[in-house]
């Protein structure tokens, strides 16, 4: 979101986004439901419906990795050994002395402690199932923010930097047979004080920046696996050869051939396909069913690997929908935003994905899904990932509900902004892992369609550079190099990529596409309404406030109504409203921060919204 100050905001409504707006002030927090044997070291300042049913035994108890999926698995979340401090605690202590609940980040309501350590250690014993024993184990950890280094029984088994990726460590030679097992991480997460990508967590939360989320903050997990197998598939739809690519990833020497299965969801195999390991396969589908917002059908998948005598060393089940995304000309010459190959306007919100519970990680898997449906049932087709990166069942619900995805790149520094000049090369270099590493992380998910590796100028360098790399190592999407490049501190248009995109608030923006590029407003709106009883405390604050729900309904027509003018006098092709929810101090959202209240009429909304995309899809 832009930096410089909100417009139209009264000092009745204390409408300031500011960075320096104490968390102190505002509304009393409300009385929260902690988990069962976990006492907040505070009370929590904003509740969801789903506070009071996470609990040492229900922490996101779903499998993690919807599109690599194997029947045996162990679930390691739930309450840990905790110590933490400005200094990295001692690991061969023998008790740590708190209690934490993972994956809940340590500065959460649901983690139990609360408040931000830059040093983290946490510890708990595991038991491996005998039935496991001749397996490889496998340890995964779905993010650590920033840096993680794990330990097994006191032996050092693998390390990983960056907060956003997942990351693997073999544990086979570290188990003791028949004992008890244990596990260590210990976790540094310095916020903007170090060089990674941080998106919108800072030090000193307020306005448009918010509570960091340390350590563990997504699922981690034991599987057991053939010394020979699948790491991933990487799936890619091809629309017009009616048939999906995958480039699976394989760890160990025995596989001799990969067999891929495409099946209906409601019955019926639609094709067997057996490729030697090491190659690309090419699985057809004749007759596609497309997926669309309005019809998110998907395909199963079953690949096995097998060795050279047709014995099956691994099965893994998949999914992934048969899509196209791509620029085409409409009927003036300029460059327009189309799947499957016909135009079709998107329009889209901001999900920053922070939870008042939780932050970072939502606090129950309905809860992910909960912001997609209700943004479905607003008529929204679209949602724009804002510069950090969800859990992968978040993917999994908007592949199955329908929702299109663009994915913004986590920012370095965001608080400074483009102001400071160039980032460190330390920062650089960290920046492009992480990206690189979130390009691989999720480029088999359908309903992903855009790529934004800046915002607004935050940490930006290199631009063209940059995006050329992401074209290349995923030229099946389409890359949006410089959101927001009109505004705040970006760099100059540098005509990179396949989107010009602008930020004007409350806007819209009246971009103009181009025979070279799509034009699109990546953020508009950010009207606010004060919620009494649902604020973070705080200062709240908006781009624009309004009275009363209906006010706010109102506006958000006429913003709409000047919308469908830029539609059509200027060919927008997508547009991008700020925002699902309230964020702390920030009350623009369509729900409030603790998503019990929408605020907007909601059918006023989808009828805005169907307006806006029947009126940009020609």
């Amino acid at each position: 979101m832009q930096s410089r100050p909100p417009r139209r905001v009264t000092a009745k409504h204390l409408g300031v986004l500011s960075m320096a707006a104490a968390l102190a002030l505002g509304a009393a927090p409300a009385a929260a439901a902690h988990p069962v044997g976990h006492q907040p070291s505070a009370e929590a300042p904003l509740t969801t419906p789903w506070t009071d049913q996470v609990g040492p035994d229900n922490a996101l108890p779903e499998y993690p990795r919807p599109q690599l999926k194997r029947e045996r698995w162990q679930n390691l979340n739930g309450e840990w050994e905790y110590a933490g401090g400005a200094a990295p605690p001692d690991r061969n202590q023998r008790e740590l002395g708190e209690r934490i609940l993972v994956p809940y980040p340590v500065e959460s309501t649901l983690s139990g402690i609360q408040r931000h350590d830059d040093h983290m250690l946490y510890r708990r014993h595991f038991r491996v199932p005998p039935h496991w024993r001749g397996d490889e184990l496998l340890l995964h950890f779905g993010a650590v923010d920033q840096e993680a280094t794990v330990w097994v029984n006191g032996e050092r088994v693998g390390s990983h930097q960056g907060g956003y990726t997942s990351f693997t460590v073999d544990v086979t030679e570290a188990l003791r047979p028949g004992a008890r097992q244990r596990v260590t991480v210990a976790a540094t997460d310095t916020n903007e004080r170090g060089r990674y990508p941080i998106g919108k967590q800072t030090d000193t939360p307020g306005g448009i920046f918010y509570t960091g989320s340390s350590g563990i903050w997504q699922t981690v997990w034991l599987e057991p696996v053939s010394r020979t197998h699948l790491t991933e598939l990487n799936i890619t739809p091809h629309l017009e050869a009616e048939t999906f690519r995958l480039e699976p990833e394989i760890r160990g020497s025995r596989a001799a051939s990969v067999e891929t299965v495409i099946s209906r969801p409601e019955g019926g195999v639609v094709s067997r396909t057996t490729t030697e390991a090491g190659s690309t396969v090419r699985a057809p589908v004749p007759n596609p069913r497309t997926w669309s917002p309005e019809d998110p059908y998907l395909y199963d998948l079953t690949v096995r690997l097998l060795d050279a005598d047709g014995r099956e060393l691994d099965r893994v089940a998949s999914y992934a929908g048969m899509r196209s995304i791509g620029l085409v000309k409409d009927s003036r010459g300029r460059q327009r935003i189309a799947l499957n190959g016909k135009i079709l306007f998107q329009q889209g919100m901001l999900d920053q994905g922070f939870w008042p519970d939780g932050l970072h990680t939502p606090p129950t898997d309905e809860a992910m899904r909960h912001d997609i449906a209700q943004a479905k049932r607003m008529g929204f087709n679209m949602l724009r990932k804002h510069i950090k990166v969800a859990p992968k069942r978040w993917y999994y619900w908007a592949d199955r509900m329908g929702m299109l995805v663009w994915q913004d790149m986590p920012s370095l520094t965001a608080q400074t902004g483009g102001t400071n000049g160039v980032p460190s090369e330390e920062a650089r270099t960290k920046f492009e892992a992480e990206a690189t590493a979130v390009v691989d992380q999720l480029d088999s998910v359908t309903s992903l369609v855009t790529w934004v590796p800046f915002n607004e100028g935050w940490g930006e360098f290199d631009t063209a550079r940059i995006t050329e790399r992401i074209q290349r190592r995923d030229p099946s999407r389409l890359v949006n190099a410089a959101s927001g490049v009109n505004c705040c501190n970006s760099l100059p248009d540098t005509g990179a990529g396949d989107i010009y995109d602008d930020h004007t608030y409350v806007g819209p923006g009246t971009p103009e596409a181009t025979p070279e590029r799509a034009a699109v407003d990546g953020e508009y709106g950010g009207l606010g309404l004060v919620e009494q009883g649902h604020l973070w405390p705080g200062q709240p604050g908006a781009y624009e406030m309004t009275d009363t729900r209906a006010e706010l309904t109102e506006r958000y027509g006429q913003l709409s109504d000047e919308l469908i003018s830029a539609i059509e006098r200027n060919g927008l092709s997508a547009a991008v409203y700020t925002q699902v929810s309230d964020v702390e101090n920030e009350v623009n959202g369509l729900m409030t921060y603790d998503r019990k209240i929408t605020k907007p009429d909601v059918a006023s909304i989808r009828a805005e919204n169907e307006a806006i995309i029947e009126a940009g899809s020609p």
